[in-house]
């Protein structure tokens, strides 16, 4: 690691500097000794011959000192001379192997950034001249980081040399490998343009290796790759172009269920900004204030009334108008904003809610990206006090799809909520992957039945006996039950027929802004005096407004 550390920060500049400065030293001592040796073979062998004769003169003993300073000049000189050469021979070296890692990743061999840049533009030229066409793959792991983080740096990088392996193995000899950074590759190699499908049996080549079991040390490690994969000849102007657009598309395979290779189009592109101008849109509109609760009516079915709401986001764009949460959430989990605008939504919905009628709950839907945190209980149960809204009016819901990953933490973010009195439920139950399981692992407070399928109980008979087996197992684990998706009359009439549950759908009502709902509370006399008086307030200036614009 030292060595490595040495090399990595000797540039080709900085050796060359070196260089420089060491060469006329070892000229100079080169010189010297020449000079010394000169010196020897003019006056040594006249000395030696006079000693061994025994006609040796008065200066012939001055001279033999002479000689011997002479012989040790030329010794040291000689000396100094080699060590200089080794140092100018070490730089070089050491500026060889600097070269080498300004082009090369140092943990598997591939090109840079870099240097995938400039051999990648090479390539493009040759092949625009031999009318062919260069392909980019850009191959992402999967599941990198839950590895590293259950299994070390040590066994991450080493997994990371052996996808390298594989990834070479499945390309031409021809390919250029790459490594972008972290658990992302690249690799480009020329084709045939009427041939595209010889690059798909390369991608999927690719993506079927990566997927077989890595075996490191005494361990079995499985994960996959999405890829997505660039053409040189559709419109692109250079290799920086060409990049991007795999790397979108390995973004879109990621989109599409993982372990799998994706050709760019346009569309995507498109989508992304999209996506970009709603982040950029989310960072200005949440400290704004533009995203609101909206509140769904909870019904008891058996008796029709009102016991609560769920709490859902709308952005209230100034120029859009309102923006469901489909176009608008996905983005705030990728972009990491999704805990500002939960939390945004939550305190304005416990300050409109808390002098309502008390027997009416709030339920607010935790992304799973929020059930990541462990710090997540304590700033909801923060928010309650700042609010000072009673936390038995809340019920938590998690999706089953977000425990599936995050059960640790769940458990734990459940047990604080529970300790201060909020309850907490189990969304869209029956579409995850161990629902029995989590029901056992983690004490939840009630069942919600995934609308899918509520909104088919008439019309499909595995619909409506899974919403049956969920009533009967609620109903024996002493779990209530509510039934999302309620459309129709219909639906509502079979799930009565069912038993005890509670229910909500657009058939009670779509969800409404704060002003809607504040008017249905006071017709129901669910409203303290003074929010009644303001209702009404609210309803004269509405009416004076329709005068004066009539």
């Amino acid at each position: 690691m030292a060595e490595r550390e040495t090399i990595a920060s000797t540039s080709p500049s900085q050796a060359a500097a070196t260089r420089s400065k060491t060469r006329p030293r070892a000229l100079i001592s080169g010189a010297v000794a020449m000079a010394a040796i000169l010196m020897f073979a003019a006056i040594g062998g006249e000395v030696i011959a006079n000693i061994i004769a025994g006609t040796a003169s008065e200066r012939d003993p001055v001279l033999a000192v002479a000689l011997i300073l002479n012989i040790a000049l030329i010794l040291l000189g000689w000396r100094h001379h080699n060590e200089v050469t080794k140092q100018i021979q070490a730089h070089m070296d050491a500026a060889k192997r600097a070269r080498l890692l300004a082009h090369k990743d140092p943990l598997t061999g591939f090109l840079n950034r870099r240097a995938l840049a400039s051999e990648g533009s090479e390539m493009m030229q040759r092949a625009q001249k031999r009318d062919r066409v260069v392909a980019m793959l850009v191959i992402d792991l999967d599941s990198f980081k839950y590895i590293n983080d259950l299994n070390g740096h040590h066994v991450g990088d080493v997994l990371l040399r052996e996808v390298g392996k594989r990834i070479m193995s499945a390309l031409p000899g021809s390919a250029l490998g790459a490594r972008l950074g972290g658990d992302e590759f690249a690799a480009a190699f020329q084709f045939d343009p009427t041939n595209p499908a010889a690059v798909d049996a390369i991608a999927d080549e690719l993506v079927e290796r990566i997927s077989y079991p890595f075996e490191i040390g005494n361990q079995s490690i499985q994960t996959s790759a999405s890829v997505g994969i660039a053409r040189s000849d559709h419109d692109c102007n250079g290799i920086d172009t060409l990049l991007r657009r795999a790397d979108i598309a390995m973004y879109a395979a990621k989109h599409q269920g993982k372990n799998r290779a994706v050709w760019f189009d346009g569309s995507m592109e498109r989508m992304l900004e999209e996506r970009n101008r709603i982040e950029e849109g989310l960072r200005k509109g949440i400290p704004a204030g533009q995203i609101q609760p909206y509140y769904e009516q909870q019904i008891d079915l058996l008796t029709g009334k009102l016991h609560g709401f769920e709490v859902l986001a709308r952005w209230e764009h100034p120029e859009k108008g309102i923006i469901l949460p489909d176009d608008f959430i996905p983005v705030a989990e990728e972009c990491g904003l999704i805990a500002d605008l939960s939390e945004c939504v939550m305190r304005q919905a416990f300050i409109e809610a808390r002098d309502w009628d008390q027997q009416l709950s709030l339920s607010v839907n935790i992304s799973p990206a929020q059930l990541k945190d462990p710090w997540l209980a304590q700033k909801i149960i923060k928010l309650l006090t700042e609010t000072n809204f009673p936390p038995n009016r809340l019920e938590i819901e998690i999706t089953e799809t977000a425990l599936f990953d995050n059960l640790g933490i769940a458990q734990s973010i459940i047990s604080s909520l529970k300790n201060q009195g909020i309850r907490v439920a189990l969304d869209d139950f029956g579409t995850g992957y161990s629902s029995l399981a989590h029901l056992r692992a983690l004490p939840f407070d009630r069942i919600k039945i995934d609308r899918s399928f509520v909104t088919s109980i008439n019309d499909d008979n595995e619909s409506a006996a899974i919403v049956d087996a969920i009533t009967r197992l609620g109903s024996s684990l002493g779990l209530p039950v509510t039934a999302e998706g309620i459309e129709n009359e219909q639906i509502e009439a079979s799930l009565k027929n069912l038993g005890s549950m509670a229910g909500q759908g657009w058939y009670f009502g779509k969800p409404m802004a704060i002003g809607q709902t504040r008017r249905l509370l006071a017709d129901k006399d669910m409203l303290t005096s003074r929010q009644k008086d303001e209702v009404a307030e609210e309803a004269l200036d509405d009416l004076r407004k329709l005068r004066r614009t009539g």
